[in-house]
């Protein structure tokens, strides 16, 4: 048994399959069943169960499962501790971000990150902000930028960059030449929401609970799943919604959205770098952390 036996396993785990997995790793079907027979064999017990073309975890392939997670990082932090300490920033590092920093803060990061270190490979694990935090729960995640606090006292959390975020129409919108519209005004507009999990959408209940107002006081028209579905929805007129300028700084550069404010309603949050309190983190991962701080506070 070796560690990448321990990661064919863990994606098959989290894919469900064997398929999935095979294309996730780029290892043949037959070669994949044949490390997790000889996992099954080393420990002596069935690991999975095959459901047709599902493969579900038996209760000693999920206790396995929790435990591959955790060698598997430890590996990986290993492997940058030993490159950090021979001058070679090197390895892999998996991040977490909420739909906004994981899909236009983070990469922009990255790309500079891996000029500088070339040898370094990164995955960004993309999700609302309870999927993320859930992912360094189980330490699939070293780190991860959300948008909301959590509750989970085996998170540490720090104020990471301010976001503003502002009330987004379509340019042929009859609010489009407006700056700046009442709290009154939008509760009869066709509204469209994240889902719940969202820190965007968790951020807007906080903003509207200080003006004594809820969710529920909104014209909701639509629930979306990501930042990309609630902008589309704001383009083809199915509503408007509460947006980081971040989401649509392209939109709003070429005119074909607006942004407003929402008078005396405060939409100012912050991102969040996101740790676990009970893990040391790695040396790749300390360094984009610095990294990141620094590319933030560049003009």
């Amino acid at each position: 048994m070796d560690i990448w036996h321990l990661q064919v396993f863990q994606k098959v785990v989290e894919m469900k399959g064997f398929s999935n997995a095979s294309k996730a790793v780029s290892l043949t079907q037959p070669t994949i069943s044949s490390h997790i027979k000889e996992l099954e064999s080393y420990y002596g017990c069935k690991l999975l169960d095959r459901l047709g073309k599902q493969a579900l975890p038996t209760r000693a392939g999920e206790l396995l499962y929790a435990y591959a997670g955790k060698l598997i990082s430890l590996f990986a932090e290993t492997e940058t501790a030993m490159a950090e300490f021979t001058g070679n920033i090197s390895g892999r590092l998996v991040m977490g971000g909420s739909t906004i920093p994981g899909s236009y803060i983070l990469p922009r990061a990255i790309g500079q990150f891996v000029k500088q270190y070339p040898d370094v490979n990164i995955t960004v694990i993309v999700g609302d902000t309870d999927q993320v935090i859930e992912e360094i729960l189980n330490f699939r995640s070293e780190f991860a930028v959300v948008g909301a606090k959590t509750d989970s006292h085996k998170i540490d959390q720090q104020k990471l960059i301010e976001d503003d975020m502002r009330l987004i129409v379509p340019a042929g919108h009859p609010w489009a030449d407006k700056k700046q519209v009442t709290l009154d005004m939008l509760m009869s507009e066709p509204f469209i929401i994240r889902e719940h999990g969202s820190g965007t959408l968790q951020s807007i209940q906080k903003s509207l609970s200080h003006s004594n107002k809820e969710i529920s006081s909104l014209n909701v028209i639509a629930e979306l799943g990501s930042t990309a579905a609630v902008i589309q929805g704001i383009k083809n007129h199915v509503g408007i919604s509460i947006l980081s300028p971040i989401a649509v700084a392209e939109e709003l550069a070429a005119g074909s959205l607006k942004a407003l404010t929402i008078k005396n309603v405060d939409l100012k949050r912050h991102f969040y770098l996101t740790t676990h309190k009970d893990r040391t983190p790695s040396p790749l991962c300390r360094e984009f952390i610095r990294f990141l701080e620094q590319y933030l506070q560049r003009p």
